[in-house]
């Protein structure tokens, strides 16, 4: 049996690089090729044959899911797995909607990696329990609806004060003494509540639509 082909996209090297060599020790796999940004796989990768594309969700100023289409028409058929440290219910549907075969979270161990690959590449989809309980339980739009009209937790406020001040989410955690995986993830919860996919659009629906609530000086969890 042919080694599954894998690409991986990931704007962090030093993970991709330790993926890359784990996945290598495994006859399996073969690491087709790595890197930063999606513009960057296309550029590089495009008419190469890929089985698997392990696609990072937040690419820094990128969306892996808003760019999953066009990586797709450039890679033929390979699946694409969405890895990620938290994603919302609105962006898991808009990942699977636009061809995504599954979301992997980042904390999972490299044994389910590898169930998670085998299972893409027989045509079935990945989801990881929490991520399924949450998408599938029942939630009503209604009750979503509710959710964004909440206001921010003290968190989700000194994250967005930290990218209202130019900061990248590695400084953010370091000023918050966090990981930036929790960074991440809460960036995720501020798009899923501003109904936005990127930085920029964050930043101007907090400026012109929740100045009051949102950017206030004090508030509580």
């Amino acid at each position: 049996m042919n080694a599954i082909r894998i690409l991986l996209v990931d704007d962090h090297s030093l993970f991709r690089e330790s993926l890359s060599r784990l996945l290598e020790a495994d006859p399996a796999f073969h690491i087709v090729g790595q890197c930063g940004t999606v513009s960057e796989a296309i550029a590089k990768y495009s008419g190469t044959p890929v089985d698997v594309v392990l696609l990072d969700y937040d690419l820094g100023e990128e969306q892996g899911s808003s760019l999953l289409p066009e990586l797709k028409s450039h890679l033929g058929t390979a699946k694409v797995l969405m890895v990620t440290a938290g994603m919302s219910d609105a962006a898991t549907l808009q990942a699977m909607e636009t061809g995504a075969s599954g979301i992997f979270l980042k904390h999972s161990s490299l044994d389910q990696l590898v169930t998670a690959i085998h299972q893409v590449m027989r045509g079935e989809i990945w989801l990881d329990t929490g991520v399924a309980h949450t998408l599938f339980g029942g939630r009503s739009a209604r009750q979503q609806n509710i959710e964004r009209a909440q206001p921010l937790t003290l968190r989700q406020s000194e994250v967005l004060r930290g990218i209202l001040d130019g900061l990248t989410n590695k400084e953010i955690a370091w000023s918050l003494k966090i990981s930036e995986s929790s960074v991440k993830a809460v960036i995720q919860e501020l798009f899923h509540k501003a109904r936005v996919r990127t930085r920029s659009q964050l930043v101007r629906i907090a400026i012109e639509k929740h100045s009051v609530d949102w950017l206030r000086p004090e508030i509580k969890d």
